[in-house]
């Protein structure tokens, strides 16, 4: 199938866990790290994540979004922003929705491109993953593109999540937003 210009193909795929992890967390990087709420984050701070932790992943949802909508959904009483620091510093960021209750969804979870590779990925998923179980939901789950890092799915998958549904769409090539913003 041709994809019309200014548009690109992007696979999604829809993972889900029912139950929690059997197997301990794994131990803490030998860093210096704090997992912080982001008690009611500010929408300057927020677009500071979302556009670092996103940016080389083509994350442009969010970036649309005026200021008084997207305070609308991050400092809501159903959504949930923490924030893992290294060394005192943002590392990356998750974002945990309860609006499905039972249902939990980690809506966006990424780190700093500069701390990619660092072992950090794995502590932290499974910090979010238990935060997430921690309210005895009925189900959590995510979803990733080939967009996302190219160990996304695997790093998922390994975490226990079991995909359930794949699509491919054909959508507006979201590089063009991020220049703009």
């Amino acid at each position: 199938m041709d994809v019309p210009e200014g548009k690109i193909e992007t696979v999604i795929t829809y993972l889900e866990m029912t139950e929690p992890p059997a197997a301990p967390p794994p131990p803490p990087p030998l860093v210096k790290l704090a997992l912080l709420k982001a008690d009611e984050p500010t929408v300057s701070f927020y677009r500071f994540l979302y556009n670092t932790v996103g940016g080389p992943w083509s994350w442009y949802e969010r970036r649309l979004m005026d200021d008084e909508t997207l305070a609308a959904i991050v400092q809501s009483a159903d959504v949930e922003i923490y924030v893992l620091y290294v060394g005192g510093v943002p590392a990356g960021y998750g974002e945990l929705d309860f609006h499905e209750n039972p249902d939990v969804e980690l809506a966006y979870f990424g780190l700093m491109p500069e701390f990619i590779g660092r072992r950090l990925g794995w502590y932290f998923l499974r910090a979010m993953i238990d935060e997430a179980w921690s309210r005895k939901p009925d189900r959590l789950w995510v979803n990733t593109c080939t967009l996302d890092h190219p160990s996304a799915l695997k790093m998922y998958l390994r975490a226990g999540f079991v995909s359930y549904r794949q699509e491919t769409e054909t959508i507006v090539d979201p590089r063009q937003f991020m220049e703009n913003s």
